[in-house]
């Protein structure tokens, strides 16, 4: 009978195949593995064990296990939780409590990148926190430089070059052109940038809009107007995180045209996506730009048919178009509920359990902020 051999515990293992190992953990399981040792505590809390992490992280995430995580639209004095729920499904996985405050309940997902959330109020948009709930962790950004505005619309991207994220903050003074601010999270503080997208600035089409804004090829984009808020004026405005300039993108062909009860952006499997909605929300069409930066490459693939009016509220990078429907019959509504439909299938859900509008975004669990600087711990 051959002797059995005792397995090799992990102090008998070379230090780097132990690291190695223990970037393709959950991160529930590093989090405790911290304590361990103050070496393990100092190795895992660097840049590089970060990143390697979130790299294996993202290459195993796919359609069916990607999530998503929503924030409900309240009128309450409370901020309700979040919750963790699947890409393609909206079922529940995991409910999470905010740990901080804002004034008002009014609150939206601005952006998710890496793990990392950026929430901000809808009303100023001037208290804004980055909150990686996975590490429990959060920040609140100073106040920008400009907090007087007629409207706020943000966007929060990572900078892919200096390992860094950042939050761009477009805001229109009382009868002054549009101001641009950018806050980096390795500095600490907000800064303007110059931006030539005319005297009038960027203005928003649907600005009750809760779709966070779409980070796509580096860039984030907002439907926007160049002079006069003229329907032929309409364009994309996108915003390029590593160079911080503005460049122009046209919309889809024929929309400039065309009646649309509501328009937005977004992203799907990495693309950018125009949605649009006519015959008051009964017809939804998706367009996806297939070559970033390449006009021709517009391409309708998807129309999504209601028998209801409907209004976007949540659309999820593989393809689940969250609205909310209902019918409208001598000025009164009735039958209110929210529907799911993946836009390929053309499968919809009903049973959602979901009672309000909500701020949705792509969300996976990461290490990002755990060895931030001035973060809070809760």
């Amino acid at each position: 009978m051959s002797q059995m051999t005792e397995p090799p515990s992990l102090n008998r293992l070379p230090y780097d195949i132990v690291l190695n190992i223990l970037t393709r953990l959950p991160v529930k399981s590093v989090i405790r593995l911290r304590c361990v040792s103050k070496s393990l505590y100092s190795s895992i809390t660097t840049p590089y064990f970060i990143s390697t992490h979130l790299n294996h992280t993202k290459n195993n995430i796919n359609r069916d296990n990607a999530c998503v995580i929503h924030l409900p639209y309240s009128s309450r004095p409370a901020i309700p939780a979040c919750t963790v729920a699947l890409d393609r499904s909206f079922d529940t996985i995991s409910e999470i409590r905010i740990p901080f405050d804002f004034a008002h309940p009014r609150v939206q997902i601005v952006g998710s990148s890496n793990g990392l959330l950026c929430l901000a109020d809808l009303d100023s948009g001037k208290v804004i926190y980055l909150w990686n709930p996975s590490v429990r962790k959060f920040k609140k950004l100073p106040d920008p430089c400009l907090v007087n505005s007629r409207f706020v619309k943000m966007g929060f991207a990572y900078h892919s070059e200096n390992n860094d994220y950042k939050v761009v903050r477009i805001s229109s003074p009382p009868s002054s052109p549009q101001v641009v601010e950018v806050y980096t999270l390795s500095s600490g503080s907000w800064r303007r940038v110059e931006t030539s997208l005319g005297a009038n600035g960027v203005y928003y089409h649907f600005r009750r809009s809760l779709l966070p804004t779409p980070l796509v090829s580096g860039a984030l984009h907002w439907i926007a107007i160049e002079g006069e808020e003229k329907l032929n004026d309409r364009m994309i405005g996108s915003f390029d995180v590593n160079s911080e300039k503005f460049r122009k993108l046209a919309l889809p062909p024929g929309h400039i045209e065309a009646k649309s009860f509501e328009t937005h952006l977004s992203s799907f499997k990495g693309k950018l996506a125009f949605i649009r909605s006519e015959r008051l929300g009964r017809v939804f069409s998706i367009w996806v730009m297939r070559e970033y930066g390449v006009v021709d490459s517009w391409t309708k693939l998807f129309v999504v048919p209601f028998q209801r009016i409907s209004h976007c509220t949540a659309f999820t990078d593989y393809g689940s178009l969250l609205v909310f429907s209902y019918n409208y019959t001598n000025r009164i509504k009735s039958g209110q509920k929210f529907v799911l439909v993946d836009i390929e299938t053309l499968q919809e859900k009903n049973d959602l359990g979901i009672q309000r509008s909500l701020s949705a975004a792509t969300f996976m669990e990461s290490l990002v902020l755990l060895d931030g600087a001035n973060v809070v711990s809760y």
